[in-house]
């Protein structure tokens, strides 16, 4: 497997894969994190756009997409119920999804992002338990909770070189 930036003409094969990853969230309790049309192709073109959002290729195919950058994230500058580990510039990845019928496509993403960046902070849903548990597989410690402009909230994670 192979990270690249996305590519425009790539968008049809991105939401498909977006969409299956909303049918495997909703059959694993986690039908609220993205619900029905999240993320959306504007969305997405805009990442693409600014060069931040990436895609996954085996064999040719794309086989998992993710948003990557090394910047702050506006909803990462207050944590409750905790804190970050270091307040050092990091990476932040979003929208991780992996295609139907693949398997560790998101562990080489998520290894493949702390590769370029050394420090990750990442969030998710408090149901969606089969993230969370990915992350503490690959070392990524629990901080507290962060606030969307929507006014949700998302259990946030970060992991630093040690």
């Amino acid at each position: 497997m192979n990270i690249r930036k996305a590519a425009a003409g790539e968008l049809d094969s991105i939401m498909s894969i977006y969409d299956y990853a909303r049918q495997f969230m909703k059959e694993n309790g986690n039908e609220d994190q993205w619900g029905d049309s999240y993320p959306d192709r504007q969305l997405l073109t805009n990442d693409i756009q600014q060069g931040k959002l990436y895609v996954c290729i085996d064999k040719d195919n794309i086989v998992g997409v993710f948003y990557f950058a090394q910047e702050e994230d506006e909803t990462y500058q207050v944590i409750k119920d905790g804190a970050w580990l270091n307040d050092e510039p990091y990476g932040v990845i979003h929208r991780i999804a992996s295609a139907e019928g693949t398997k560790g496509v998101a562990t080489f993403c998520l290894n493949w992002s702390f590769e370029q960046a050394g420090n990750i902070r990442i969030d998710t849903h408090v149901n969606n338990k089969p993230m969370q548990g990915l992350l503490k597989k690959l070392g990524y410690v629990y901080c507290g909770q962060i606030v969307l402009p929507d006014e949700s909230t998302r259990i946030a994670f970060q992991k630093i070189l040690s």
